[in-house]
């Protein structure tokens, strides 16, 4: 594997980590795609540093499991939004 790729690994693992960020955040961040942020998690990273892929793949569970939360709470603005419009006209 190439040097920058583990690099890459390592501080998008971190970025996560640290922010708690969702892998379509991280991969605004360090413009990549969501598929090489999740490569780069779950597989590079597993036989570079262990222990650090554990740790940002926790963070991203979490973040999986709640993204129906938040998807409906993005839908429930989108809806209240338009109906503001809609009453000041």
């Amino acid at each position: 594997m190439k040097g920058y790729i583990e690099e890459r690994a390592i501080e998008v693992a971190k970025f996560i980590i640290a922010s708690n960020a969702t892998v379509r955040e991280t991969a605004k961040k360090f413009g990549i795609s969501k598929s090489t942020v999740h490569k780069d998690v779950t597989e590079r990273l597993e036989k570079i540093n262990p222990e650090l892929a554990v740790k940002a793949r926790k963070v991203l569970e979490f973040n999986k499991a709640e993204r129906h939360l938040r998807g409906g709470l993005a839908t429930k603005e989108k809806y209240m939004r338009i109906t503001s419009k809609k009453n000041k006209k």
